[in-house]
């Protein structure tokens, strides 16, 4: 039952399209991110749970892998969209995961209309892609605190140094 519950926080953006109308009617403030989130870590659940206290709800856009081989490399990503969008839906900071193809969520910010808009302190809030959007609807663009000496990248080239190492 609770492997059905994770899988239903996984949506098409017409299937969250329906969700987000119904939180936002039910009075619940969207919170919107998105990510690659290829290894989960500290700086990544330290952020969801900070954008999850902003609002009602956490939406998470997923960068598909196609999307994240053209951003960050033929190498990546390490866990395929199922993994990803999975892990991500078994968090209890994250009402809904929504994989989106483009290179950025743009459309999807667009059709989703969040209140408020978060990425992480690595983004200044003028250069977070759809805030100009969800500022003109009278919402808020927030970045959030980087935790520092966590990420992915860092994960990988620890994996790669310690290849053959036992």
């Amino acid at each position: 039952m609770f492997v059905e519950k994770i899988k239903a926080k996984i949506q098409t953006l017409e299937e969250a399209g329906i969700t987000v109308d119904a939180w936002k009617a039910a009075g619940d403030l969207i919170v919107f991110t998105n990510g690659c989130f290829d290894l989960l870590h500290y700086g990544h659940i330290q952020y969801l749970a900070e954008a999850r206290d902003m609002g009602g709800r956490l939406v998470v856009g997923l960068n598909a892998s196609a999307s994240v081989q053209r951003l960050k490399g033929s190498h990546r990503p390490i866990n395929d969209e199922l993994t990803r969008s999975f892990v991500l839906a078994a968090l209890e900071a994250v009402d809904l995961v929504v994989v989106f193809e483009e290179d950025t969520p743009l459309d999807l910010i667009r059709c989703l209309q969040p209140d408020i808009l978060v990425k992480g302190g690595d983004w200044r809030p003028e250069q977070i892609v759809g805030g100009d959007f969800v500022l003109s609807r009278g919402g808020s663009v927030k970045s959030l605190p980087f935790a520092e000496g966590y990420s992915t990248t860092n994960i990988e080239q620890k994996i790669i140094q310690n290849a053959g190492l036992k």
